[in-house]
């Protein structure tokens, strides 16, 4: 409408506004111009001296409508975000026998072997740490679960927190893609990674001095040129630090600091953080992300203490010195590698 006609239109916006203590229909506030304005950050109107009140009550329908949205496709989401802590408190008291039952038993070696691993192989697990290494391999063995709500809260979580978004998202879409997974359904390219994938990332976001680093990842795969799926790349790195736990390479570690999932969390950090330096101070391109993580897996296997070294030399700097830190030696050339979603590592299946 033009100028002209705003007088005569002022009362027709007023009256899509209830009483007080009343709610719209949703037809009703998804054709309001005051709560289309707010969504798209415009100013409302001036010199109207009861817009104050109007846009608070905007305000707080418009976000009822946006979290009745966010659930449409699956389970309505939680509106609050979950912590690490309270995520895994739930997978602790959770009922994981299904998921128990599927993990792998450790290989037994014998004769020569056994004894080459006693005398030269890494140290076992010890025995009170045991329970902490199965809870974190049930959660990889964990699918995400659209009826359980504090699953559908991760996921909204992780969402909000790398696009720093006040309001969730639909359960499927293209805006995880965006994120860097494969498809409309993150919950595809968790096959052999399982939840323990998602609480990898939510860790990541949700410690404070892990969040400046995910971020900086998260706009660095968006690059016009360097762009590289992070969820995709997330997945990956905790296949990969998932292995190791299995083959029992980070078992000095846990049993010095007598942890498990904190350490694989630390590792996991660790091995994005050497991603991002390589990626960014090589240039590095879609092309070379399957010899990248090659070159990380055998990091994380067989160097696993200096990678974690790394990450504390990384945080107690700060974020802001980063910058300055020396480019990394140059790795061989990989053009004719191909990205096609979970490379092959170690006979790990590839995600398609």
């Amino acid at each position: 409408m033009s100028g002209g006609a705003g007088g005569s239109e002022q009362p027709e916006e007023r009256q899509r506004f209830p009483p007080p203590g009343k709610s719209l229909p949703l037809s009703t506030l998804g054709q309001n111009g005051l709560l289309r304005a707010l969504v798209q950050g415009a100013e409302p109107p001036a010199g109207d001296g009861e817009i104050s009140e109007e846009l608070q009550r905007a305000r707080e329908e418009w976000e009822a409508v946006e979290e009745i949205q966010s659930g449409l496709g699956g389970t309505p989401v939680a509106a609050a975000p979950i912590s690490f802590r309270e995520a895994l408190q739930f997978f602790q008291a959770a009922e994981l026998g299904e998921c128990r039952r599927k993990v792998r038993a450790p290989r037994r070696r014998r004769g020569l072997a056994a004894l080459l691993r006693f005398l030269f192989g890494p140290p076992r697990l010890q025995p009170q740490l045991r329970g902490e290494q199965e809870l974190a391999l049930a959660m990889a063995q964990c699918a995400l679960d659209d009826n359980e709500s504090v699953h559908m809260r991760i996921l909204q979580t992780i969402y909000k927190k790398l696009t720093r978004s006040r309001l969730g998202c639909p359960r499927y879409g293209a805006h995880w893609e965006e994120l860097g997974f494969q498809g409309t359904d993150p919950g595809t390219d968790l096959r052999g990674t399982g939840m323990l994938a998602l609480m990898q990332m939510l860790f990541f976001v949700m410690d404070p001095q892990m969040l400046p680093l995910a971020l900086d990842i998260f706009k660095l795969s968006q690059h016009e040129t360097q762009e590289f799926p992070f969820g995709i790349m997330s997945v990956n790195i905790t296949r990969i630090v998932l292995q190791a736990l299995r083959e029992e390479r980070l078992s000095r570690e846990c049993n010095r600091r007598q942890q498990v999932i904190a350490v694989l969390n630390d590792l996991y950090a660790a091995a994005f953080l050497r991603l991002y330096r390589v990626w960014k101070w090589e240039h590095k391109t879609i092309a070379d992300s399957c010899f990248l993580l090659k070159e990380l897996e055998l990091s994380i296997k067989r160097k696993p203490k200096q990678l974690l070294k790394s990450l504390e030399a990384f945080v107690s700097r700060g974020p802001t010195a980063e910058g300055a830190d020396p480019p990394s030696p140059p790795s061989p050339s990989s053009r004719e590698l191909s990205f096609t979603g979970l490379c092959d590592l170690e006979g790990e299946p590839r995600l398609v």
